[in-house]
């Protein structure tokens, strides 16, 4: 007999994984979340101090989850001084705090940089994603290959369900982007290639350096040195420079992505990216004389992050659909994060992005502490999830999100429960001052730990 937690996995590939209502999964959805307890309590560390800390012993609903769901700072927690001093043994002490499986030790004498540390790590069967660190210290998160497996079938199900595209390998692939090259990110890249890519037809990547993860955590370790004054005039200096080439190559990148996409206009695109690259480019492509009328009628576009804090003019998604000839029910967009294995596309109808059965959705109070109440319509609040397919990790996370929520069905005919398409960082409300109420003592136990 399958338990509820297979029985919700299991409608990855289900065709009518969103048509399922609030009121049908949320019995499924409390079990499972008991067995993921139960199973992970006394493997991951800091899981079981919350839930001694709690007083918690069972799941029987998602109210009694709330006190377990991680903060989304807790992947910051660890001491800046373990990446400026290169102390990889202790950065590895730390990840094993929030790891459902035992890290073991691996030489770190020899290593010349972060880099080479998570390499050795993945060969253990460790990956280790960071984020892009856009409010502050970037986060550093664990995956199992468990969880890599997951990524390459959600991530194809989720495009086609939210663009109606579906996997014919008859696309010209043009990546306009700078992504971390960290693995969740590679294999998703990966499978959409292998999924919606025409195998003849060479893939367009924007030519400029993979942003590793090394390159994001020396800007960290940068801005440490500057904020405490350690930093040398020649250090700064080469970071000053360093930006300037690097914004230099970015804009020969874009030249050069814009006239790639005007070569290959006759083809049919999967065109990706984030808003700023893909709003500059099609300025670009304008620019050069060409527009919606230049390019293949069946288009469609995969958008992957939000404007990251840049600014752009208010009808900018036009401005991009316009520029690429992209049909409005070929226009993919995503709600996800780092610290979630699965996505949740926005349809076509509704503007609204729908949540997946596996993916448990929690609305809370700004303090991120309790869970608003709500069995029927829409709530606003700070989100919280627990994505159940996470392998290598705990899957529930408190998000520096304020979302609205709502639990009718949709107008896209969807009965899942679906997040409207309003979504704000607190940060950003609050000036750069977003506080979670049990932040500060889950830091003070991993520091602890580690």
């Amino acid at each position: 007999m399958s338990s509820a937690l297979d029985d919700l996995l299991g409608l990855v590939d289900a065709p009518d994984r969103f048509d399922h209502s609030h009121a049908d999964l949320r019995a499924k959805q409390a079990q499972a979340l008991g067995e993921r307890f139960h199973e992970r309590r006394e493997r991951i560390k800091l899981l079981d101090h919350r839930a001694t800390e709690a007083s918690v012993t069972d799941i029987r609903d998602r109210a009694d989850m709330v006190p377990l769901l991680f903060p989304h700072t807790v992947y910051k927690s660890y001491p800046e001084s373990f990446l400026v001093n290169e102390r990889w043994d202790r950065l590895g002490k730390w990840l094993s705090t929030v790891s459902p499986y035992p890290i073991t030790p691996i030489e770190t004498n020899d290593l010349g940089g972060i880099d080479e540390w998570i390499e050795r790590l993945q060969a253990a069967g460790h990956y280790v994603s960071c984020s892009s660190g856009t409010t502050g210290k970037s986060a550093m998160l664990l995956a199992s290959e468990r969880d890599m497996d997951w990524s390459r079938i959600d991530t194809v199900n989720v495009f086609s369900w939210g663009s109606g595209v579906r996997p014919g390998r008859d696309r010209r692939m043009m990546g306009v982007a700078v992504t971390a090259a960290v693995p969740k990110n590679i294999i998703i890249g990966q499978a959409q290639e292998a999924a919606f890519g025409d195998p003849d037809k060479k893939r367009f990547r924007l030519p400029v350096p993979p942003l590793t993860v090394g390159a994001l955590t020396s800007m960290v370790v940068l801005r440490k040195k500057i904020a405490d004054g350690t930093a040398l005039p020649e250090e700064i200096a080469q970071f000053e420079r360093t930006s300037a080439e690097r914004q230099q190559n970015l804009d020969d990148a874009l030249t050069s992505a814009a006239e790639a996409l005007i070569e290959h206009r006759a083809d049919k695109l999967y065109i990706s990216g984030m808003w700023n690259a893909l709003y500059n480019t099609a300025k670009l492509v304008r620019e050069m004389g060409y527009s919606a009328k230049d390019f293949h009628p069946d288009n469609c576009l995969y958008v992957g992050g939000g404007l990251k804090r840049a600014q752009l003019p208010e009808d900018y998604q036009q401005f991009v659909h316009e520029t690429f000839n992209i049909p409005a029910e070929h226009d993919f967009q995503n709600y996800s994060m780092q610290e979630l294995n699965s996505g949740m596309p926005k349809c076509r109808k509704g503007d609204r992005y729908h949540v997946p059965p596996w993916m448990v959705p929690f609305v809370l109070d700004e303090t991120g502490e309790t869970m608003l109440p709500h069995e029927s319509g829409e709530i606003e609040g700070r989100a919280g999830f627990f994505d159940l397919s996470l392998d290598g990790r705990w899957g529930g996370v408190i998000t520096g999100d304020k979302i609205c929520l709502d639990l009718d069905p949709c107008a896209c005919g969807a009965a899942s429960p679906s997040i409207r398409n309003t979504i704000v960082r607190y940060a950003d409300l609050t000036a750069g001052d977003d506080k979670i109420g049990c932040a500060g003592t889950v830091d003070a136990y991993v520091r602890g730990l580690a």
